[in-house]
């Protein structure tokens, strides 16, 4: 067993399938953690053009992100989702692992998941390899 990388909302998937829809080769998005900005990290998305055999792949209504390997720790327990405002829009986090947020909005402090609270909450599942 294994613990669910992250989810997607319906508005994620959504934005997901019209990405992959626009571009001529693209399998999905991959979301990885890279280090940069004021907070220490950020996250960054990238068309998957190659399937990484190592990637976690999440899947909803036809959509599919791939996680990279070394983010999957940062990761665990996150909802993504996708939202519009007046002012911006793009794909939101809702990650339990994170810490801090610069003012900006654009970089962000996480922390590793604790693997012993996930599993004592039940948040286990079958990952599909």
């Amino acid at each position: 067993m294994g613990f669910a990388v992250m989810t997607l909302t319906p508005a994620a998937a959504e934005r997901v399938n019209a990405i992959v829809k626009n571009s001529d080769s693209a399998a999905g998005i991959r979301v990885s953690i890279k280090k940069g900005g004021c907070a220490g990290m950020e996250y960054a998305i990238d068309l998957a053009t190659e399937i990484n055999p190592k990637d976690d792949r999440i899947e909803r209504d036809g959509a599919s992100v791939f996680v990279a390997p070394e983010a999957v720790l940062y990761l665990l327990g996150t909802e993504m989702d996708y939202e519009v405002t007046k002012l911006r829009s793009g794909f939101v986090f809702n990650n339990p692992n994170q810490t801090s947020a610069c003012g900006c909005g654009e970089s962000v402090e996480l922390k590793p998941a604790d693997l012993a609270r996930l599993a004592a909450e039940g948040n286990a599942v079958v990952r599909a390899e």
